[in-house]
């Protein structure tokens, strides 16, 4: 037997581990499985090129829970370690200052990127288990298996033993304090969150499996009989969509691994960009669409990121591009590291080159679907526009790229590009200064009355809903100072769209002077800005407008607008535009009697605000009942 001690710098390296580590224990598993899966795959390789006669097929990973014994044993049948193997591996752990370590990454940000960054992966044993025992029989012929074992002091004792198969056996005692872990369901919550993709089988236990008897005997009613036997309960799908090459791939296999990554999604994506990229970088996975609607609070944490089909995290937030968040699926580079932390992935500069790949990709996608089958991609829009304008507003080069394919709707459900909009408004919806304005509703509903009137004239409206519609629209006018996005409600249509000639006023400038105290006296001042405008008689005798820029201003600080807080809280404050032409405005001007005149004024001022949808509460039950009076 040999005894000695590991060759570390320091009295115990192990309360160190354990200390700097606590916070994500559970990681121990991984680190151990995945440690098994590199010895399965070595076998691979050297079968490969001929230097090992073994059978690859055969390979697994078992993990077996002995709750009685207290004991979690991670087994694989890979490449095995010789007695100087163990010595190489096990017991010169490449380790020196611990002072220094521990001054360096004691930020609980880097808790998880010590393991990978000093080779540690064994010894997160030791941050549940009391005791490790390594057994293991190299793949080398005419090999001799050894024991190891450490208690959690640099001590360790090693020596021949027993074992009739090649591999290793990793058996963990568990500590006290860790006897969580052995609890079956929580192991496999581990096993599943981690090692889900993993290449190599792993094992876990038995399931109970119902088959026909392959006998074919059969019952009285001619049924085959059946047979329930136990088989092994692999948890894993070592061949996951994304390992395999699009061209081998139908729709449905993509819609199945979508089912199994997210089994609780109650929808199926709408569609799915498969990424394979071998230069600078290696790169592979399947980025699924959702349905987005209006949504951009939907939850974060839907793309996986691997390395090497081992789970790395599900937080991918400032690693790839924000909008990027709002899909769903996997990313696989091994080109990251496994344990790292998240400031070091935001740094580093494959990750960076990786995101920017990815945003090309999508970018490239949309184009050729928006290419190959508009129609269809006219079809989805709906459904994808939240995310393409908020990779619009987020990424510049998204921004640039999406022009060739983000579409703009108008209420008529005709669709265009900016440029075929622009083409489109140019001609009859230009003003005085030259601008082409683009009117649009947040509303199609409730702006009808509005929408109306301009398509009465020949104007187009877009839809531009959503809580990103203010800054789309500021957006598009600073990358293209010919146009001018106003919303219908902004202002009469005679404001929205400026033109040399003016209609006249039937009302002289001493008869409004005289009704316009009237009317803010019923309207409240506070809330109501009152001017005339010649407007057509076919107007409403009263419209209220909403300022385009105090609007949008608003908006953008309710949708998290950043700056916009300089203007304070925005008070709420409208237009109140008379129109001068309208025949009821002249009957108000002609009334002698001052509170009949005062119950005209409020009645027209009720009806222009519940127009606006701005009539609520007490004040409309007081609007119907006098609307009823009027009637009788």
């Amino acid at each position: 037997m040999q005894q000695g001690s590991i060759n570390v710098q320091t009295e115990n390296i192990f309360p160190i581990i354990k200390k700097f580590l606590y916070s994500d224990h559970e990681i121990f598993l991984r680190e151990l499985v995945s440690n098994a899966v590199d010895a399965s795959q070595k076998v691979k390789t050297l079968k490969g090129i001929g230097e090992l006669n073994a059978d690859p097929n055969k390979l697994k990973v078992e993990v077996i829970l002995n709750k009685a014994e207290k004991t979690l044993t991670i087994r694989d049948n890979g490449i095995g370690m010789t007695e100087e193997e163990v010595n190489k591996y096990i017991n010169q752990i490449a380790f020196s200052g611990a002072e220094e370590f521990v001054n360096k990454y004691k930020d609980a940000e880097a808790t998880n990127a010590i393991i990978g960054h000093f080779g540690l992966g064994f010894y997160s044993a030791f941050m549940v288990a009391a005791k490790v025992e390594i057994i293991s029989r190299s793949q080398k012929p005419n090999s001799e298996a050894v024991r190891w074992e450490c208690d959690g002091s640099p001590n360790y004792t090693m020596e021949a033993a027993s074992k009739k198969t090649k591999g290793t056996d990793i058996i963990l005692h568990i500590a006290e304090d860790s006897e969580e872990f052995l609890e079956e369901e929580r192991i496999r919550g581990i096993l599943n969150k981690y090692c889900k993709f993993m290449p190599v089988s792993i094992i876990f236990g038995k399931k109970s499996i119902t088959e026909d008897d392959p006998s074919g005997e059969k019952d009285e009613e001619g049924k085959v009989l059946q047979i329930t036997k136990q088989v092994d309960d692999i948890i894993n799908n070592p061949s996951p969509a994304w390992m395999k090459k699009p061209v081998d791939l139908t729709d449905e296999d993509y819609t199945n691994f979508y089912r199994e990554l997210y089994p609780m999604q109650m929808e199926d994506p709408l569609f799915h960009i498969h990424l394979n990229v071998d230069y600078p970088f290696n790169l592979t996975g399947i980025l699924f669409f959702p349905r987005l609607k209006q949504n951009v609070e939907l939850q974060r944490n839907k793309i996986h990121l691997y390395s090497n089909q081992v789970f790395i995290t599900d937080n991918v937030e400032n690693i790839v591009p924000d909008f990027l968040t709002l899909l769903h699926g996997v990313i696989d580079s091994p080109d990251i590291p496994l344990n790292v932390s998240r400031s070091y992935l935001q740094e580093d500069g494959n990750v960076k080159k990786i995101s920017s790949h990815i945003t090309k990709k999508v970018a490239d996608k949309l184009k050729s679907m928006f290419n190959e089958n508009r129609e269809d991609f006219e079809s989805k829009w709906d459904d994808i526009r939240m995310f393409i304008d908020y990779g619009m507003l987020t990424d510049e080069k998204f921004f640039e790229r999406s022009l060739k394919f983000a579409l703009l709707k108008n209420t008529d459900g005709k669709a265009y590009t900016f440029d075929e909009m622009k083409a489109a408004l140019s001609a009859t919806q230009q003003d005085k200064n030259n601008k082409t304005v683009v009117l649009y509703t947040t509303d199609a509903e409730g702006q009808h009355e509005r929408i109306s009137k301009a398509n009465e004239r020949g104007y187009e409206v877009m839809i531009l809903d959503g809580p990103l519609a203010a800054h789309i629209t500021s957006k598009m006018e600073q990358h293209d100072s010919d146009l001018q996005f106003k919303r219908v409600d902004a202002d009469i249509l005679e404001k929205l769209i400026e033109r040399d000639e003016e209609l006249e006023s039937k009302l002289s400038e001493e008869q409004q002077n005289e009704l316009k105290p009237v009317v803010e006296e019923v309207a409240n001042a506070e809330k109501f800005d009152v001017s005339f405008a010649s407007m057509s008689v076919t107007d409403q005798p009263m419209v209220i407008t909403e300022n385009e820029f105090m609007r949008r201003m608003k908006e953008q600080q309710a949708a998290g607008g950043g700056g916009f807080q300089m203007f304070g809280a925005f008070p709420e404050k409208f237009n109140l535009v008379v129109n001068s032409n309208h025949p009821l405005i002249e009957r108000v001007v002609a009334e002698t009697d001052a509170d009949k005149r005062k119950d005209l004024v409020k009645q027209l001022t009720d009806l222009a605000r519940l127009s606006h949808g701005i009539l609520k509460g007490e004040e409309l039950t007081k609007f119907v009942a006098r609307s009823v009076d009027l009637m009788n």
